[in-house]
């Protein structure tokens, strides 16, 4: 894969991957209403998996076999995570579950074969894309359940706590992650901004915007701790902004991610 189609391919694919995980491998189904599922999964297939699966094949390299095999697995994770959307939508909540699950296991097989795609070794991109899909898929996550508890008045503070504790976690390991690509120059996409090729900009911008995702969550996590309802609108506010920053690192790291 090559190109802005390239690097928004994995940006988009390591959200939806991150966040599948955080939806349906967490106790969360236990916590809250069915309904947050219905529109979870209804907004990830609109705004994230077939875009996904768009951006991979338009960015595809024309006899790039590596590229070719993350082709149908966005496909495939589209598609089931369609067929989880009509089946929750139509209160048949179980076999959704199941579905969204599988789909969980395509997305991630999808970051798996992208892997192959980068500039480096197999096991340094795929430590790359894991880390870039906790830390993107738990930024959107925490946003997305901060706006739910407007919806259900009921639902404890556990779940948003654990997703801010994973933002956390997950902002540490992506500033290793980018660091494991190195500072010096490398070839980038100029499709975005030629400051990024400039000095070797791009992991300098990434890092940064990495440590303001760390004190933005921190200040969510600290905005937890008070007791009225308004704590979790104030955390809220903080996902905002750390949605922002991340994203925004890993369009500047994720410039490099392929071969020159």
């Amino acid at each position: 894969m090559t190109g802005s189609g390239g690097v928004f391919a994995l940006i988009l694919a390591e959200t939806v991957a991150g966040a599948s995980v955080l939806a349906w491998a967490t106790p969360l189904w236990n916590e809250t209403k069915r309904s947050f599922f219905s529109w979870w999964t209804v907004i990830m297939v609109l705004l994230f998996a077939w875009p996904t699966w768009l951006s991979v094949r338009s960015a595809a390299v024309v006899g790039d076999a590596d590229a070719d095999r993350a082709v149908p697995l966005a496909l495939a994770t589209a598609i089931f995570l369609s067929v989880a959307a009509v089946l929750l939508l139509a209160r048949q909540k179980a076999a959704g579950r199941v579905v969204a699950i599988i789909a969980t296991g395509l997305s991630i097989a999808t970051i798996v074969a992208m892997a192959t795609t980068g500039r480096q070794s197999f096991a340094l991109g795929l430590f790359q894309l894991l880390a870039g899909a906790a830390f993107l898929g738990s930024a959107y996550s925490a946003l997305f359940l901060g706006h739910w508890y407007l919806t259900d008045r009921r639902l404890t503070r556990t779940p948003i706590n654990r997703f801010t504790m994973v933002l956390i976690v997950a902002t540490v390991v992506e500033g290793v992650a980018i660091a494991t690509g190195g500072f010096s120059g490398s070839a980038s996409s100029q499709a975005f901004n030629p400051l990024l090729t400039s000095g070797g900009l791009a992991p300098w911008i990434a890092i940064g915007m990495t440590v303001a995702t760390l004190l933005i969550a921190v200040m969510a996590r600290a905005a937890l701790k008070g007791e009225r309802a308004t704590a979790v609108q104030s955390a809220t506010g903080f996902f905002y902004l750390s949605l922002i920053t991340a994203f925004t690192a890993e369009v500047a790291v994720k410039t490099r991610f392929f071969p020159g």
